[in-house]
């Protein structure tokens, strides 16, 4: 029996290969040999490689929407990008594609179209990202994480499957978590997080107005890199990370309630461990607004509260944490009720019935 591969591909940022890597393990367990399309220097190469899975290096331009020189120059990369594709995957003859977007994903998805390959498209957002807009015609099937994005991707195609969870992050343990921290008491936990970068606007409200806070909370901060702030460092109650990794799923279980950004991946994460949240998307200048309609919908179905952060200071701030924390057992009811569970399984199930056995 022919041993079944799937080919990902997804970059430009972490957000379009972390659920990838949440798909894996599933993966894997059903025999799936795994390699990987990414470009030279983006993110997914170094985050693939931790994973020990095969990695083919394509060209790759940038999409853009706003007016640079490189605009130019980057649609022959796009086309050769296309080629290196074609190439690679008639090469390797997988059965299926899986792509999670990301400028990078172009080339791809039009290199499986044009051998015959079987794809499937993530998209997370309400509404699809350029990369994924300029990819979907030619997919199979595009799986979607909001109810509010079958609205504008192909009815025959668009498939809601939310957005896969990594295993880990369900299996945290609040105990360690404190300890982590070194929380000494029984307070409520908040968790605040800006994005993998951090968010300045929130970390400057959040320190003026942590006086407040820690009369009734205690609070874990992950103020992104150089955002340390070194002189409270020992205070009682507030422990600040700039990054982390393997300690998140034990910070996320001994958290009460999480302050965050709203992209796609973060929120759904927060649905999946049933965390109530106040939610401060980018803004609008800031972004494409993905964020906010994000924010929009999970206000919409009761799962989240959320602040505009032009409107937002640290007085209202603490203000919406302790009516969060008052109303939190109505947001969990609501979590509890949603239909975008069992990701992984749905998404795997649809590679399981799409793909199509290469010959050898």
């Amino acid at each position: 029996m022919n041993k079944k591969k799937i080919i990902m591909t997804g970059g430009g940022s972490a957000g379009h290969v972390t659920p990838n890597i949440a798909l894996m393990p599933a993966l894997k367990e059903l025999g799936y040999e795994i390699q990987y399309i990414g470009t030279e220097s983006g993110i997914e190469r170094s985050i693939i490689q931790e994973e020990n899975i095969k990695y083919h290096v394509i060209s790759s331009g940038k999409l853009r929407r706003y007016f640079d020189i490189k605009n130019f120059t980057d649609p022959f990369k796009v086309i050769k990008g296309v080629f290196d594709a074609k190439k690679i995957l008639k090469d390797e003859k997988p059965d299926i594609v899986f792509s999670k977007g990301g400028f990078v994903s172009v080339p791809v998805v039009l290199g499986a179209f044009l051998n015959k390959i079987p794809v499937i498209i993530h998209e997370s957002d309400i509404t699809p990202g350029l990369a994924n807009k300029i990819a979907m015609p030619y997919a199979t099937k595009v799986c979607v994480t909001f109810p509010e994005a079958l609205n504008h991707v192909n009815k025959k195609k668009a498939v809601l499957t939310g957005s896969p969870i990594r295993k880990e992050l369900l299996e945290g343990n609040k105990i360690k978590g404190k300890n982590l921290c070194g929380f000494k008491d029984d307070k409520p936990v908040v968790f605040i997080m800006g994005g993998s970068l951090g968010a300045r606007a929130i970390n400057n409200m959040v320190r003026d107005g942590l006086k407040d806070l820690l009369k009734t909370f205690n609070i874990i901060h992950i103020c992104g890199k150089g955002n340390i702030e070194e002189g409270l460092n020992n205070k009682s109650g507030y422990a600040q990370f700039e990054y982390v990794k393997d300690e998140l799923p034990h910070l996320m279980a001994a958290a009460d309630l999480v302050i965050s950004r709203a992209g796609a991946n973060s929120i759904f994460e927060l649905l999946a461990l049933k965390k109530p949240s106040l939610l401060i998307p980018l803004t609008a200048k800031a972004s494409r607004g993905d964020q906010i309609l994000n924010a929009e919908s999970f206000d919409r179905q009761g799962f989240s509260m959320v602040a505009d952060e032009e409107q937002l200071n640290s007085n209202i701030l603490i203000d919406k944490v302790n009516e969060l924390y008052k109303d939190r057992d109505k947001y969990i009811g609501y979590m509890a009720k949603s239909q975008t569970k069992d990701s992984i399984n749905k998404i795997i199930t649809l590679i399981e019935e799409n793909r199509k056995p290469r010959e050898k």
